[in-house]
Order: structure tokens, then C-alpha cells, then sequence
């Protein structure tokens, strides 16, 4: 895996010639497996004898994998992502009340009175000719308004925990580096867990914290960090990709873009086609076999740490036909769209109708009050996300008209 990220397609398509299945090498020179056919890794996600907990993974446990490694923590954080069983439901239990039907859409009034405050500045800093970062006025501080708001998370933190967030997630990050950002943003979230402990609100931290007093056993202060390190990564950076790359598809395929305008196509399409055809996700760690499995005729060793390649399953011809590269509204899609890039089985992504639903509206409203806006830069002169965990690009510059 080249750490330093890039544009995955290209790669993914050589590996997907040659199986549902690949061996790859992580930083460091740990072998691991990747899971890239979608028919292949939507089993390989619901498998019973596959486990996120890092007692299973082995090299982890005999003591090969150092301090710094640079995708040690999405192994030994303590939360939804690394737990299995009765653990694993009972923490998706206490988060899972923050993202049922019901309070979602009470958020969707919020997530429109953002979505136009942050058009209003766009118009106000981006007049005339001028280009104009989406990604970081707009992509970015949309789902991280919301999701700070939903944890209690003070406006003072957020700029702060979006850089830690993009070290956590960078896989070409030197270990020095990558150890301090860890113990940063765990200072941080503690600063915020005791700001929610002195002051509680109507808000997920505090709600966690008195789950905690009330009943010590059910969430330790471990968990408590780890489930606001998990929910603030999760919460944002994934949406924030999923509407740069929705942006960029639709300018470099106008003739999508009118499907929508002229109501051929509704923004839903767009962003299931997105997370098809463009994952805001690559390759996310890690899985376990808990056993030799043999998936698609390739044999995981027990132990191994496997990547779910999303990007490539979105693309994969067996599934999507010979046209999977191809940007296509018209393509089957909506709540039955066949994609995996929010996940599948016990650890289905929770806040996915939350970020359909920032997603839909951003779209939506950006295009209403921009219809001509346009990619000021070609694909080539947008530098890539240094990881090969996320997918998009780090900066999305703009014209407006």
C-alpha cells in the first residue's frame, strides 16, 4: 500500500483483475490482506468468524507492531469499531439513541440553517472570478458543526480536532508525529468530557457521562474517549469527502449535473452514485479471521489484518457491469443501491442517514444557488489525501459562476 495515498482507482482496478482478494503490505513491512470484490467483501464483512477486536490480531499480540505506527490506533481504540459481541452492542446502544429516525430529522432544520449561513459567505468571499476553497469553506464545516454540536463539543475545538483527526487518518505520518497527535486529541476530548461533566447539556457527552456515573461498569472512561475520538473522525471526515467528490463528479459531468437540474435524476441518486463510484472511504482497517478463512478461493490466515477495500468494490465490474467506472445517475441507485461504502453487517456505519441527509441538502442547495459553479483547476493540479484510508482530495478549488 503506498502510503502516501493518491488517487486509488487506477491500482484497485489492476488488483480487482486478479481476484476479490489481494495480499498487501502496510507500513512498515506488516503483511495484511485486502478485501476488494464487492460480492467477496460483503461476506467477508458479515462473517461470522471475523473480528474487529485486536486481541485477534497477531502481530499486534506478539509484541511486532511498534509505538507510532501510523494505523495502530484504528486497532487499539477502545469503541464501536474494535468490539465485538456483547461489547460491540453494548456501546453501539448507548450511541445508537442519537441517531434513530426520528432525532435525525429533528437535526435536519440545523443542517439547513448551516448549509445557508455557509452559502451566504461563500458568495460574500467568492464574487466575481475568484476561486475559492469548498472543500474548507463549505464540505468541511458543515458536518463538523453537526457533529460537534450533536457530542456538546465547545466551536474553540473544532478547527483543532479537525487537523488531529488528519494525522489519525494519514498513513505516510512519521511515528513521532502520529504518537503526539494521539495524545493530543485525547487531551482534547478529555478537556471536553470535563467541560460536559461540570456543565451537562442536551448533547451525546453528556448523556455518555451519565450512563458512566450511573452505572461505572457499563462505560469506562476509556471508552468514553474512544467513543468521541471514533464519533468526531467518523462524523465529519467521511461527509466532508463524500461532498468533495460529489462536487467534483458533477463539474467534470455536467451533463449529470442537468439530469438533476432539470429533475431526471434527484440528489439522492447523486450521492449513492458518489459512494459507488467514489467512496469517501478506500481501505478501512482492520478485520480478523478468527480462523483460516478461505474467502473467494483465497485463503486469510488466522490473525491477519484485512483491509475493507471499498473504493474498488464500488467499482467492481462483477457487481456494477462493464460500465462500473462510469458516473451514471441512471444507474440503479436509492435506498437498494448496490454499495458497501457505508458498510455492512453488525457494523453497518450508525450516522449513515445522518450523512445522507448533510449530504443531500449541501448538494442541493449549493447547486440551487450556483448552478454554473465549476471545478477552477484540473484533476491533476488537486493534490491527493496523504492516506489510503480516506479518498478525496485535500483541497477543492472553486468558481462560483
Amino acid at each position: 500500500m503506498d502510503p502516501s495515498g493518491g488517487c486509488p482507482h487506477a491500482a484497485n482496478a489492476r488488483l480487482l483483475a486478479r481476484g476479490a482478494v489481494a495480499p498487501v503490505v502496510l507500513p512498515g513491512d506488516v503483511e495484511a490482506m485486502a478485501v476488494i470484490g464487492h460480492d467477496a467483501l460483503k461476506e467477508f464483512l458479515s462473517h461470522p468468524d471475523v473480528a474487529k477486536g485486536a486481541t485477534h490480531f497477531t502481530a499486534l499480540q506478539d509484541g511486532l507492531i511498534p509505538d507510532g505506527w501510523p494505523l495502530k490506533t484504528f486497532a487499539t481504540v477502545q469503541g464501536m469499531t474494535t468490539a465485538d459481541g456483547d461489547d460491540h452492542r453494548r456501546l453501539r446502544s448507548l450511541v445508537s439513541k442519537a441517531f434513530t429516525t426520528r432525532r435525525v430529522e429533528a437535526l435536519r432544520g440545523r443542517v439547513e440553517e448551516v448549509t445557508a449561513e455557509l452559502l451566504d459567505a461563500l458568495e460574500a468571499a467568492g464574487d466575481g472570478e475568484q476561486a475559492i476553497d469548498l472543500r474548507e469553506h463549505f464540505a468541511l464545516p458543515l458536518p463538523m458543526g453537526v457533529i460537534c454540536e450533536l457530542l456538546g463539543v465547545d466551536a474553540e475545538y473544532q478547527d483543532r480536532l479537525h487537523h488531529l483527526s488528519n494525522q489519525i487518518v494519514a498513513t505516510d505520518i512519521a511515528p513521532e508525529d502520529a504518537m503526539a497527535a494521539n495524545r493530543e486529541i485525547v487531551a482534547v476530548l478529555g478537556a471536553v468530557a470535563a467541560s460536559r461533566t461540570e456543565k451537562p447539556g442536551e448533547d451525546l457527552t453528556s448523556a455518555l457521562i451519565a450512563v458512566r456515573e450511573e452505572d461505572g461498569d457499563r462505560l469506562s472512561g476509556h471508552e468514553l474517549i474512544g467513543t468521541l475520538l471514533l464519533m468526531i473522525i467518523a462524523g465529519h471526515e467521511t461527509t466532508l469527502n463524500l461532498i468533495t467528490n460529489a462536487v467534483r463528479a458533477l463539474c467534470r459531468h455536467r451533463d449529470q449535473l442537468e439530469l438533476v437540474l432539470y429533475g431526471k435524476a434527484s440528489w439522492s441518486d447523486v450521492v449513492e452514485e458518489t459512494l459507488r463510484w467514489d467512496s469517501p472511504v478506500s481501505f478501512f482497517p482492520f478485520r480478523y479471521p478468527t480462523r483460516d478463512l478461505t474467502v473467494d478461493g483465497t485463503v486469510i490466515p488466522r490473525g491477519t489484518p484485512v483491509l475493507a477495500g471499498y473504493s474498488a468494490a464500488g467499482r467492481d465490474k462483477a457487481a456494477h457491469g462493464e460500465d462500473a467506472d462510469v458516473f451514471d445517475l441512471t444507474r440503479h441507485t436509492g435506498p437498494t443501491a448496490r454499495h458497501l461504502s457505508l458498510g455492512h453487517g453488525a457494523h453497518f456505519c450508525l450516522g449513515s442517514s445522518l450523512a445522507r441527509m448533510e449530504a443531500t441538502i449541501a448538494l442541493e442547495r449549493l447547486f440551487a444557488r450556483f448552478p454554473n459553479l465549476d471545478v477552477a483547476v484540473t484533476d491533476a493540479q488537486l493534490p491527493r489525501h496523504a492516506s489510503f484510508v480516506g479518498n478525496s482530495v485535500q483541497q477543492l478549488p472553486v468558481t462560483l459562476r
